[in-house]
């Protein structure tokens, strides 16, 4: 391997692990209740670590949590207000 190429190696494990760094600090910002509900969030539990959608905000630095329920009805609303918009656009 020449020396070229062992550099880059080396820049993209330290790539690699400045964003496995970031990341990690990220998780230690989710909340424990839901954003909208305020329903709370059992954090050891695996069918609501699977279920609850985490929304990440980089720029921001801000993780929101929201329980299966409320992140439903906000894309039902969203497609809703899509379809309205078409259809004033149609007319």
């Amino acid at each position: 391997m020449t020396s070229a190429k062992r550099k880059m190696s080396r820049k993209k494990e330290r790539d690699a692990q400045k964003k496995m760094k970031e990341q990690i600090n990220l998780f230690d910002k989710v909340g424990d209740k839901c954003m909208a509900c305020a329903s709370p969030f059992d954090k050891t539990s695996k069918e609501q670590a699977t279920t609850w959608t985490v929304v990440v905000r980089k720029k921001e630095e801000k993780v929101n949590l929201y329980c299966p329920t409320c992140w439903s009805t906000a894309q039902e609303i969203i497609t809703n207000f899509k379809k309205h918009k078409e259809e004033e656009g149609d007319v």
